[in-house]
């Protein structure tokens, strides 16, 4: 019953604001409140995972083989917790819910509708068992969030929007070759066998399956599945989306989307792991991951919008993602925490951006002057998200980048790890400069110095930064204990 009250009260959301006419705008406080619901089932299956158990639910129908569909273990509950923490935060801070109003009924209703099943394909993403029902709940969550990105209509948002779901769909298609390849050898070694498509059934046969078919399935399902993680060279839709998204879906789009897409990924490494041994995976993640941090350094370098800016940080830290799980056992533990840490942070700063933006009326770092005398909250929070995400202490991401270090440093590679270093530096460097020129300066003309930050909109974002320093200071049990059983299922 738990996967219930996970999955079902964002669907009951998004029903609700589907049938509410006119919209009312207690539509949005119901969302956010079953937010809530979500929230709890995932902790519940999260703390059922940590004392061992698996929770599942499948169907009985033997002809359909849908037999625990559903299927949680400790991977999947963390991100489980991730993706609600996250969802809940953001339906608080959305459009009516607290913040000022900005858009039509109309809009409000398209937000609620999709926002909410966008959550919901997220959920069951992470939730599924099943190798095909994970696949159609990620090409789900590149449907509904095409529909948010324009919310505000203009020719850019449109092409955003329209770039985003061919990239995507070339990329999920691939990731259905991938997978379709993989099945076929699975059924060339084992026969047409019930569940043949559950994650638990592939893990047992993997280590029998044909290694040149399935080094080519993972090809395919990198690239697929590393299209919706930004992965370089398949990373370009993400400035111009994140760029033209409403705040809230930049939030949602720039932690949760990227940390599903990092489960496919690292589900599939798992299964080809054991059919091929951890060399050729961990060199192609090595390789894109490095890849991954040459093009966001040179990006952010020459940024001139501060959502694109964001955009280019979420490409370097999935390049330091795909670092970490090409570094063993240590290295997994090290991108999966970073994983959360950038959850959090990257949440954070897709929020103050909207504030930002709003005060502002642009995009553009050179517009934005004397941040720091005109929102000193919001500047304020902002420069500290930008300093947990390059990777300063007491933030998590600097504890999550130096056990990516000692990893690296581990199994003997001083060449990676350097270059890694000089990357990072030139991000470190590039962001620094940005701050400055936004934090101060005359404000522009128009805009009023001293302006209060509603205490809605800034309270629970210091929430955020108080898991960073958290995180930054100590590893609290729980989390500590999804890690390293997380890291035995995706590692062995």
């Amino acid at each position: 019953m738990t996967f219930f009250f996970l999955l079902l009260p964002p669907l009951v959301a998004s029903l609700l604001a589907f049938l509410v006419r006119p919209y009312r705008a207690f539509v949005g406080w119901a969302s956010a409140l079953l937010s809530l619901i979500s929230l709890g089932a995932a902790i519940t299956i999260a703390a059922q995972t940590i004392a061992g158990n698996v929770p599942t639910w499948g169907l009985t129908i033997d002809s359909l083989g849908l037999e625990d569909v559903l299927r949680a273990d400790s991977l999947s509950a963390l991100l489980m917790v991730c993706i609600t923490a996250v969802a809940a935060l953001t339906l608080f801070l959305s459009p009516g819910v607290g913040r000022e109003l900005r858009y039509t009924a109309p809009q409000l209703r398209r937000y609620q509708v999709f926002i909410n099943l966008f959550i919901a394909a997220m959920l069951l993403a992470v939730s599924a068992n099943n190798v095909g029902v994970m696949w159609i709940a990620v090409e789900a969550t590149t449907i509904f969030s095409a529909f948010l990105i324009p919310l505000t209509l203009s020719k850019t948002s449109i092409e955003a929007s329209w770039k985003y779901i061919l990239i995507s769909s070339v990329g999920i298609g691939l990731a259905f070759a991938g997978t379709v390849l993989a099945y076929f050898d699975f059924v060339a070694r084992s026969g047409r066998i019930e569940n043949a498509l559950n994650w638990t059934t592939l893990m047992a046969t993997a280590p029998s399956l044909h290694a040149e078919v399935i080094r080519l399935a993972f090809v395919f399902l990198l690239i697929g599945f590393g299209t919706k993680a930004g992965i370089a060279p398949m990373h370009t839709w993400k400035p111009d989306a994140y760029g033209e998204s409403p705040a809230p879906l930049g939030v949602l789009m720039s932690s949760s989307l990227f940390a599903v897409a990092t489960y496919t990924i690292v589900r599939w490494k798992a299964v080809a792991d054991a059919a091929l041994g951890r060399g050729y995976t961990d060199n192609l993640l090595l390789a894109l991951g490095l890849l991954s941090l040459l093009v966001a350094a040179f990006s952010v370098v020459l940024a001139t919008n501060y959502k694109r800016m964001l955009a280019y940080s979420s490409i370097e830290h999935t390049g330091l993602i795909c670092l970490g799980l090409g570094l063993g056992p240590l290295g997994a533990f090290a991108a999966l925490l970073h994983l959360v840490n950038h959850t959090a942070a990257k949440s954070l700063m897709f929020f103050l951006v909207g504030n930002i933006e709003q005060v502002y009326g642009s995009p553009l770092i050179e517009r934005v002057r004397g941040l720091s005398k005109v929102l000193p909250w919001t500047g304020g929070l902002f420069a500290a998200g930008l300093l947990a995400l390059i990777g300063l202490p007491p933030f998590g991401l600097f504890v999550s980048e130096f056990a990516l270090f000692r990893a690296g440093f581990a199994l003997n590679q001083p060449w990676l790890m350097g270059a890694t270093l000089v990357l990072l530096s030139v991000v470190f460097v590039s962001f620094i400069v940005h701050l400055n020129k936004m934090l101060y300066g005359p404000p522009p003309v128009g805009v009023i110095a001293g302006q209060v930050d509603r205490l809605w909109n800034i309270a629970p974002l210091l929430l955020v930064i108080g898991v960073l320093v958290v995180l930054g200071l100590t590893l609290p049990v729980p989390l500590a204990a999804l890690l390293e059983q997380s890291v035995e299922i995706i590692a062995k």
